[in-house]
């Protein structure tokens, strides 16, 4: 018989010692990676221990049967969609429809010839590793769609901000030329933002770049230009603290802008009116630089502060930006920075507010 490289976990359920060197044997012969339990009880915890791509389960055993360990599988979330054959030595219809009913996806009989053996095996193992593979393609598009229309969000608040003034005259004419420069710029960077992830050939690594490196103090200087007119209208006055030395970060600048972009439209969001946004770059543990956004709102509860950086979570129950918000902006933020080895918390400013702490390793 011909030796097939497979790839693929199977866990062999048998309470006959010999059985299970049998089977096991043929199937490491054709490339699988075979694990065996002589009970159903050894049987979950393997599974628990590391889920396999198919189990050849005997359904007739001492202590936990077939049939419990079938009902324990299925009744397991993380177990729920791995194929079981049954390997049985007797041909009684109603057992067989009860292992169907309790799960099982095919049968052998025993004595079992051993091509039929291994190609039901293939045939399952496939259909599993087939429909694992398409739910991951399906995970990462939408990851995709996530990362994109979280991105293009804040230019294009930026754009509606910014021409809604112009709509409504609600300016005066020497201040029209940095409202349509906004509207300009943010253009640019929505256009930048999708061309970005159109030519990346895998979303999200690009982030993580180890020769990147972005200046804190222009990071600062952009976002003061960017988001001025936006505090203000908010009646938030925006602080900038630069740098006292070189603050050089092993992170892109555009993606540095992004992620701090996050926690400029937070607090645009939820700080109190009349209050201050306080930006900054600060040094921050060894080999670390930090940009820190302050603010005098309402601050986290603590119940919510374990739940912020959860995906789709808001920091408030009502939306300010009436369907604007994904509740995507901090989890996203946090996965970015922590691909560039850094870290993104959360901690309550002294004297009442939010405190949020970009930390990224300081650029050689």
């Amino acid at each position: 018989m011909s030796v097939v490289t497979h790839a693929g976990r199977i866990l062999v359920v048998d309470d006959q010692a010999i059985n299970l060197r049998v089977v096991s044997s043929l199937l490491e012969r054709q490339g699988y990676q075979v694990s065996c339990a002589s009970g159903g009880e050894e049987a979950l915890q393997a599974c628990r221990t590391s889920i396999p791509d198919l189990i050849l389960l005997d359904m007739m055993m001492p202590g936990m049967d077939g049939f419990s360990l079938l009902k324990a599988i299925k009744s397991d979330e993380s177990l729920l969609r791995v194929p079981v054959i049954c390997l049985t030595s007797v041909q009684d219809r109603d057992l067989l429809v009860q292992a169907f009913e309790a799960g099982a996806v095919d049968y052998v009989t025993k004595p079992f010839i051993a091509e039929e053996l291994l190609a039901r095996v293939g045939v399952h193992v496939g259909l599993k590793m087939t429909r694992d593979r398409l739910e991951r393609v399906a995970n990462e598009r939408q990851e995709l769609v996530n990362l994109v229309a979280h991105d293009l969000k804040n230019p294009l608040t930026s754009i509606l901000f910014a021409s809604d003034i112009l709509v409504n005259n609600g300016v005066k004419p020497e201040r029209v030329p940095r409202y349509l420069q906004m509207i300009h710029e943010s253009a640019s960077d929505a256009l930048g933002y999708i061309r970005r992830y159109l030519e990346s050939q895998a979303p999200g690594e690009e982030d993580a770049v180890v020769d990147a490196v972005a200046d804190l103090d222009a990071a600062l200087d952009w976002l003061g230009q960017r988001y001025e007119l936006q505090c203000e209208s908010k009646g938030l006055v925006l602080r900038i603290s630069h740098s006292t030395s070189d603050a050089r970060v092993q992170i892109e600048q555009l993606v540095l802008r992004q992620v701090a972009e996050n926690l400029v439209t937070n607090a645009l969001k939820y700080a109190a009116k009349g209050g201050e946004l306080h930006l900054a770059a600060q040094a921050g543990a060894p080999g670390f630089w930090r940009l820190v956004a302050e603010d005098r709102g309402p601050g986290i509860s603590a119940q919510q502060q374990r739940k912020l950086f959860k995906p789709f979570m808001r920091l408030t129950d009502g939306d300010p930006l009436d369907g604007v918000s994904s509740g995507l902006g901090l989890s996203l933020a946090r996965h970015i920075v922590m691909s560039a080895g850094g870290q993104l918390f959360y901690e309550d400013r002294e004297g009442g507010g939010a405190r949020f702490v970009i930390e990224l390793p300081a650029a050689e």
